[in-house]
């Protein structure tokens, strides 16, 4: 191995120092950065249920055929879209990602199975979902819980509850939104000592998580697409040009995970 030139060590200490900063206590949203992020989602929500009316808008981008063609090769589609600007989120930031995927002979009905097959996510997602069950369930709507872990230089373990629907189009074209009603992070979680941190001592990873699927049988196979929100801790002032680029990374990583994941799984089925 490689031993870092005094440049690298010298990034790799600001970095670590950085990463201190951003672990010490940090208390619940703003009411300012919550109702910003409510907001937010009130015209995502609207945008879809307009993209959701017909088949040929289900998905964005597929009116592209350069974009069809890449997803039929093989390729994943990850974009970030518009985030609210920092004047609305005092002392938090708003993530929006979108990810696209083809898988060649899936059907809608298989991937709507997947997706509401809760005990089966610690194996499709592992490292990711330590467990997860189903708490309850009434026709196309239920209530899940899971714990997850992220890894990014720091290890944090969040339990985790949401409220799922689902609906559908017609029989190839459907849709599921989660969101996320309880977030709590875990201190020393598989330990005889696992607790709840106060809200001061929690280190503000996630606040608050959304995520929207919407799928579509077409061409020979499935197209999936989902679209994640998060709202997270900001970044403390003068800290942004050393771990700005690390905490953005956090959420597109998690998503081209989930994508990657759930590709995969759908593929095992044919």
């Amino acid at each position: 191995m490689k031993t870092p030139t005094p440049s690298a060590r010298s990034f790799l200490l600001l970095l670590a120092l950085a990463l201190i900063a951003l672990s010490a206590g940090a208390e619940e949203a703003t009411q300012a950065a919550t109702t910003a992020y409510n907001n937010y989602l009130a015209r995502l929500e609207g945008r879809l249920n307009v993209q959701h009316r017909t088949p040929s808008a289900f998905l964005a981008g597929l009116e592209n055929a350069p974009l069809r063609t890449r997803l039929h090769a093989g390729e994943t589609e990850i974009e970030q879209l518009n985030a609210a600007s920092d004047a609305e989120l005092p002392g938090a930031m708003l993530h929006h990602w979108r990810g696209t995927a083809f898988i060649p002979g899936a059907h809608a009905g298989d991937f709507e199975q997947l997706l509401r097959d809760y005990p089966a996510y610690p194996r499709i997602y592992a490292p990711q979902v330590l467990s997860a069950r189903l708490i309850a369930q009434q026709g196309d709507r239920l209530q899940a819980q899971m714990r997850v872990r992220q890894h990014h230089v720091l290890t944090v373990v969040l339990d985790t509850a949401y409220d799922v629907s689902f609906a559908h189009l017609d029989p190839s074209h459907g849709l599921s939104t989660a969101h996320g009603t309880h977030i709590a992070e875990i201190a020393d979680a598989g330990t005889a000592r696992e607790h709840v941190p106060t809200a001061r001592q929690q280190q503000g990873f996630l606040w608050r998580i959304d995520s929207y699927w919407s799928w579509a049988e077409q061409d020979g196979g499935l197209y999936i697409q989902i679209e994640s929100v998060t709202l997270t801790r900001g970044i403390p002032r003068g800290l942004g040009w050393a771990v700005g680029p690390f905490v953005q990374s956090i959420p597109r990583e998690s998503l081209e995970f989930t994508l990657r994941q759930t590709t995969a799984a759908l593929v095992r089925r044919n």
